[in-house]
């Protein structure tokens, strides 16, 4: 088993849900008590959230080059940031590191494709909507992408940083992300992408009509398919 690095933290909550997916995959595939070889380097949020604030990313790509190198050093095969948003800080991690560095918009790509869907929109902070470096992968790969209005990105970014960071689950908050939801399936979308990694924990495939894509279950799954199987992920 190949050791994975998981840059956590950011937010804790989803850290656990890594850590978690990544344990159960293990019991799955290869039974008993077996677990994945992880060494995580778990950031302070609330200076990321800061910084991010700030517009500070010159800043936030040192802070997660060294997280990176610290787990490379530690001895981690590959690099997983445990947080879409962070992406935006990937390619300032991968010129510093000699290890793969997995690539979460990649790895939601590919299940996209195995399901033949052409459109989707794209939930997450407003830094995940509005900026290309999600937007752009799935452009690749013959992918369009809608993102909400911009009333509807607020309430969905201020979920996830006044909630779902803090591991608060309200159904207000739920039904308000469902309908934001609806409208857009009612734009084309034909499947909708969680594309912040505690999304998840507020909506399930059960709450929607069209293939939802759970990116941190997809991430944390091309990983562990990375480490033992040692296949390529896209």
């Amino acid at each position: 088993m190949q050791t994975i690095g998981l840059i956590g933290g950011i937010t804790p909550q989803s850290t656990i849900m890594y850590y978690q997916v990544l344990n159960d995959l293990a019991a799955q595939t290869f039974g008993g008590i077996h677990s994945s070889k992880l060494i995580i380097n778990s950031l302070d949020f609330g200076e990321i959230s800061r910084l991010q604030s700030q517009g500070r990313w010159d800043k936030l790509d040192t802070i997660m080059q060294d997280a990176a190198l610290g787990l490379e050093k530690s001895g981690a095969s590959m690099i997983v940031i445990c947080a879409n948003t962070m992406h935006l800080c990937v390619e300032a991690i991968k010129q510093v590191v000699s290890i793969p560095v997995i690539h979460i918009a990649e790895a939601t790509v590919k299940r996209i494709l195995d399901q033949n869907i052409s459109k989707v929109a794209l939930l997450g902070t407003k830094y995940t909507m509005e900026k290309p470096f999600f937007k752009e992968v799935l452009k690749t790969f013959g992918i369009e992408t809608i993102i909400p209005d911009e009333k509807d990105r607020d309430t969905i970014h201020k979920v996830i940083y006044d909630e779902l960071s803090k591991g608060l689950l309200l159904n207000t908050s739920k039904e308000a992300y469902l309908k934001i939801i609806e409208k857009l399936v009612s734009e084309g979308a034909e499947g909708i992408i969680l594309g912040c990694t505690e999304i998840p924990l507020l909506i399930k495939q059960d709450n929607v009509s069209v293939p939802v894509f759970d990116t941190t279950t997809i991430h944390a799954t091309a990983a562990f398919e990375l480490a033992h199987k040692s296949i390529k992920i896209v």
